[in-house]
């Protein structure tokens, strides 16, 4: 397992641990599991089941980059072990768990759904791991692959509830949005990644909006779920017309340096190959 970092630090401190970067790969498992139980579940119909294990993928997704951030446990293996259990987990589970629900009725055009997001999701992700360049940490490129099969899952729980008085989650609406949200996750459309924000400058407004929105899923868990979500999907496009169009200024990407590792030296061992080749 050569990507751990096992010897000295470059700054001379102690080495670090090999369990400690074993933690955060044990909270991507969590997400592969339940990204495949959801699958398990998806075939015997048990719908609801299969998107609450969806959720809990994505919670483990979002501890695992945390706790290796906190333990300074990053590695490429952790990110490429990330990207293909995020593919399982939210791309093939939703995917096949909106098939069997909703789209199976459509045949060929349900199947097409359904595979064009399993794969536009594959490409969101293979997109994001060989990027040289970033934009800004405020953006993501295209809507991140949690978001869409969030989307997929909370319009699946919420579809026998008091919000389907306004929006018919029908067949056709989930035709319709897988359509959508898999050409959202491969566009250019910036989505923020609210990551500049601090809630601590204004610790007034942060309580109110907290209360709120936990008030919100305490009374209405799904609902407020899928809202969330399906403003969140929105708002990419929703700022991309408005600076496009209406503001006519480019929104402000402020490029920084990936932290992959893209050098010449970790493609070596190719060059190394073409020569005996030769």
């Amino acid at each position: 397992m050569d990507h751990y970092r096992l010897n000295n630090e470059p700054d001379g401190t102690l080495p670090r641990s090999r369990g400690i970067y074993i933690l955060p790969n044990l909270f991507t498992t969590g997400n592969l599991f339940f990204g495949f139980l959801a699958i398990i579940q998806g075939f015997h119909h048990e719908f609801l089941k299969a998107a609450y294990s969806i959720l809990i993928a994505a919670v483990f997704d979002n501890l695992d980059g945390k706790v290796a951030r906190l333990a300074r446990a990053t590695s490429q293996f952790g990110v490429e072990y990330d990207s293909l259990a995020d593919l399982i987990s939210f791309g093939v589970a939703p995917a096949l768990l909106v098939y069997n629900s909703d789209l199976s009725s459509y045949h060929r055009l349900g199947l097409l759904a359904a595979f064009l997001f399993a794969a536009c999701g594959a490409l969101r992700l293979a997109r994001f791991n060989v990027i040289t360049t970033k934009v800004s940490s405020r953006y993501f490129v295209g809507l991140p692959i949690p978001a869409g099969a969030l989307f997929l899952v909370s319009a699946e729980l919420a579809k026998n509830g008091p919000i389907s008085m306004f929006v018919p989650l029908s067949g056709g609406f989930f035709l319709g949005s897988t359509y959508f949200v898999a050409i959202l996750m491969v566009s250019p459309v910036l989505y923020r990644s609210f990551k500049e924000i601090r809630f601590l400058k204004r610790p007034l407004h942060t309580f109110v909006s907290v209360l709120l929105v936990a008030l919100l899923f305490v009374l209405y868990p799904r609902q407020a779920l899928f809202v969330g979500i399906f403003v969140y999907a929105l708002s990419g496009p929703a700022e991309f017309i408005l600076f496009r169009y209406i503001v006519k200024k480019p929104q402000k990407l402020d490029p920084e340096p990936s932290t992959r590792d893209m050098s010449p030296s970790r493609f070596s061992h190719i060059r190394g190959l073409r020569r005996r080749k030769s």
